[in-house]
C-alpha cells in the first residue's frame, strides 16, 4: 500500500491558509501556490540518493556528497499543476516538465485526455506528477496510468490539498505510488469539490473566475 505523507511544516500551513482565504488575490494565490510547491519539492525529493566525490575547495580537498545521477521529470496535469512547475524547478532546476491535458467531465466526474507531451527519455526518469487538488482522484490515477504507459517506474504524486475519497482511489489503483500532501481535509461535496479546501485551483491561479 502506498504511503500518504502529509507536510506538517509551519511554513507550508501558514502560506496554505492565506490561499485559501477567498479574498485572496489571483497575484498572491500564484505566488503561494509557488511557494508551497517549491517547499514541498524539497521534501518529497528526500529520498534521492547521494554518491561521495572528492572536489577541490580553495582550501583543500573534500569529501562531498551529491545526487547520484538521478533524473527527474515533473508532470503537471493541466491546467492547474502548471502553477506548481516553476517553484519546483526553483529546487531542481535540471528536471525536464512533461505535460498532461485532463479535463473532469462534469456529469460523470471521470477525467477525459486531450493532451499529452513527453521528455524522450522519460521511462528513464523518476516521476513527480503534480496537481494541486487531489479530490476524487480520477485525474490523478489516469495521470498514473498514462505515465505507468510510458514505461516509467518510479513515481510520486504531489499535490497541496487532498481528500480521503481521492487518496483512497489513488492507494487502490497505484499502491506502489506514494502521495505527498499539504493538508488532508474533510470530505468531498456532491459537485466533487474539497471541503473546506480552496474552491477551483485552476481558477484562482489563473483569474478565470
Amino acid at each position: 500500500m502506498s504511503k500518504v505523507i502529509v507536510f506538517d511544516h509551519p511554513l507550508i500551513q501558514h502560506k496554505l491558509s492565506v490561499m485559501r482565504e477567498k479574498d485572496t488575490s489571483v497575484k498572491e494565490f500564484r505566488e503561494l501556490v509557488s511557494e508551497v510547491a517549491t517547499l514541498m519539492c524539497y521534501e518529497a525529493t528526500r529520498d534521492l540518493p547521494l554518491e561521495e566525490t572528492e572536489i577541490e575547495t580553495p582550501v583543500a580537498k573534500a569529501k562531498v556528497k551529491r545526487i547520484a545521477g538521478k533524473k527527474l521529470a515533473i508532470v503537471p496535469i493541466l491546467r492547474a499543476g502548471l502553477g506548481m512547475v516553476d517553484g519546483m524547478l526553483t529546487m531542481i532546476p535540471s528536471a525536464k516538465v512533461g505535460h498532461i491535458g485532463l479535463y473532469r467531465d462534469p456529469d460523470t466526474l471521470m477525467p477525459v485526455k486531450y493532451y499529452c507531451k513527453m521528455p524522450k527519455d522519460v521511462a528513464e526518469r523518476d516521476i513527480i506528477i503534480v496537481d494541486p487538488m487531489l479530490a476524487t482522484g480520477g485525474s490523478a490515477s489516469a495521470a498514473i496510468t498514462f505515465m505507468k504507459e510510458y514505461g516509467c517506474r518510479h513515481i510520486k504524486l504531489m499535490c497541496i490539498i487532498g481528500a480521503p475519497e481521492g487518496a483512497k482511489k489513488i492507494q487502490e489503483a497505484h499502491p506502489d505510488v506514494d502521495i505527498y500532501i499539504a493538508a488532508m481535509d474533510e470530505r468531498l461535496n456532491s459537485h466533487g469539490y474539497i471541503v473546506p479546501g480552496l474552491g477551483d485551483a485552476g481558477d484562482r491561479i489563473f483569474g478565470t473566475k
